[in-house]
């Protein structure tokens, strides 16, 4: 029998205790030279046609980031194209409303299954191949979708898509987390949502290209096709993850890939690659040692607290990204542009709008995220929810038989600031469920979170009709989604955590603190920031949101 002081202790020193932070340099180059030892015993790196190498490991970095978060090129696409199919679609299949519904729901209902299949695809294949079979997934979804002549074979369609947009919604994250360094992890986890924004305003593009075409939503869903076969054809250059090769144990490939798509000329990266081996090492014989568990691992969420904060934290953010409503607006953007005046035509170009301001507002946080930190980009972007709530809420209040102008401007307005604000706000639903996880947990956590996401897309999107009918326009968006942000807003101010210019292996401490602890650290910070703010003391607040963390190797070692 243990009461919640052991249960911590024990938790830190399971989870805790890895490799210094700061390891002795002397250390690290020993252990270098004995993998480059190893590494030209078995015949030095491997070149073939699917094994490519730079001259400049940088470039394998952004090739490798461009391929992988082309996953979120297809999942915009899907939200969008499916927006212009609903002006034609519904009439051409005979659905009633309802139907039409689960035709929406029907990828975020498939996705939910996706994500059940990321541990199992994630732990036996690997990221890469887990992404690849998703792909595969997405494409014979995306054939049976077009070529429809039924409701069943729709939802088919759309519930096989939805299995390959869960699938690599759990897992490019996660490679691409694993795969960068720490210093812009956050700016390049946060391009898959940049590319799910790029998505969504290419699918409302090629959606006005085939308005006036002859069976046009068909052309419109299968459009889709051309992009997921050209990440198909990309992923097959690009390597396994190191930190997957180490978790298994294949310690001699993970430094095979880590030398081909970071090298290890620069002191970070071998900083970097010896802290993983000695972490990843120590996770296992914590695992392998923690007897009721082992067989397991995926009670350590309920059993450890450093795991279960980490869900909790996780899964909070899912929910606040997603109980916003954004998915209902984007599945149902051209309906709701029918509601507040515009014809068929017209609510198919201005949904650009809302896209595109989704997809500006993603463009700071890939440069920003790592500097400003995670905690004060997510208190920062929530409010403007909000805001942009508020203005949807009082259009829907304008009369358009007689104030049209001012209906629509409003409603534009509003939605333009929402978007932008979701746009930045989005991208910390997939950084931060990606680094918060043990790596042992990773593929499980991934796993739950990403059920998660779709599971309450789904909700949302299936229930958005019927909520809106039960609650009024203005008592959906302002009442409800506007209410889910006030108390995200709380939520975040006390409970969130700063992880942000840390190696994966050091976010393992910050989860490792009791939460009281995270709690009164948050409120002194917040408490200096406002007293700094009433007294106009601005740059101060600024330049200490701005400050990184130097690798040791960055100054002169004596």
């Amino acid at each position: 029998m243990s009461d919640d002081g052991h249960d911590e202790k024990a938790g830190i020193e399971g989870h805790v205790d890895f490799a210094p932070i700061t390891p002795d340099v002397h250390d690290i180059n020993v252990f270098i030279d004995e993998m480059d030892a190893q590494l030209e015993a078995a015949g030095g790196l491997e070149t073939s046609m699917f094994n490519i190498k730079f001259r400049d490991p940088r470039h394998f970095t952004w090739l490798l980031v461009a391929f992988a978060s082309m996953g979120g090129l297809l999942s915009g696409l899907d939200q969008s194209l499916i927006s212009g199919a609903n002006l034609f679609l519904p009439k051409d299949l005979g659905l009633d409303p309802r139907q039409n519904s689960l035709v929406n729901s029907g990828m975020p209902l498939g996705a939910v299954g996706g994500a059940l299949l990321l541990s199992p695809a994630n732990e036996y294949c690997g990221r890469k191949w887990a992404i690849i079979i998703s792909i595969l997934l997405y494409t014979v979804g995306a054939a049976l979708e077009a070529g429809a002549i039924n409701f069943g074979m729709i939802v088919a369609g759309r519930v096989i898509l939805g299995l390959g947009v869960g699938l690599e919604g759990g897992t490019v994250p996660v490679y691409v987390a694993e795969t960068v360094e720490r210093r812009i992890r956050g700016n390049l986890v946060s391009l898959y949502q940049f590319n799910i924004a790029l998505g969504e305003v290419l699918g409302y593009a090629i959606a006005a290209i085939f308005l006036k075409v002859p069976g046009n939503w068909r052309f419109i869903l299968g459009s889709s096709l051309l992009f997921s076969t050209i990440m198909f054809a990309g992923m097959l250059f690009l390597p396994e993850s190191p930190r997957w090769y180490m978790h298994k144990g294949r310690i001699l490939d993970s430094y095979k890939v880590w030398k081909r798509i970071r090298g290890t000329e620069s002191p970070e990266s071998r900083e970097e690659f010896y802290i993983m081996a000695n972490s990843v090492k120590q996770e296992d014989v914590v695992v392998n040692e923690g007897a009721k568990n082992s067989r397991f691992p995926w009670m350590d969420f309920f059993t450890v607290p450093r795991a279960r904060r980490a869900l909790v934290y996780a899964n909070i953010m899912i929910l606040l990204g997603q109980l916003t409503g954004v998915n209902a607006i984007m599945y149902y953007m051209s309906v709701l542009m029918n509601q507040i005046g515009f014809d068929d035509e017209k609510a198919t170009y201005m949904s650009l709008v809302g896209g595109g301001s989704l997809l500006i507002g993603t463009i700071p946080a890939i440069f920003l995220m790592e500097t400003c930190g995670r905690r004060f980009w997510a208190i920062t972007m929530l409010p403007g929810f909000f805001v942009g709530l508020v203005l949807i809420g009082i259009a829907y209040h304008i009369p358009i038989d007689t104030h049209l102008q001012a209906a629509e401007g409003l409603y534009l307005s509003g939605l333009i600031i929402y978007m932008m604000f979701f746009g930045s706000y989005a991208c910390l639903t997939w950084v931060v469920p990606s680094e918060v996880y043990p790596t042992y947990l990773r593929s499980y956590g991934m796993t739950t979170s990403d059920a998660l996401l779709f599971l309450a897309s789904f909700v949302v999107t299936y229930n958005f009709t019927a909520m809106e009918d039960a609650m009024t326009r203005t008592g959906l968006t302002l009442g409800f989604y506007g209410g889910i942000a006030f108390i995200g807003e709380i939520y975040q101010i006390f409970f969130m955590p700063e992880t942000k210019d840390k190696t994966l292996e050091e976010i393992d401490a910050v989860f490792s603190r009791p939460t009281r602890e995270i709690v009164s650290e948050n409120w002194a910070g917040v408490k200096e920031t406002v007293g700094d703010l009433c007294s106009l003391r601005f740059r101060k607040v600024f330049q200490g949101q701005m400050q990184r963390r130097k690798s040791v190797h960055d100054t002169p070692v004596a």
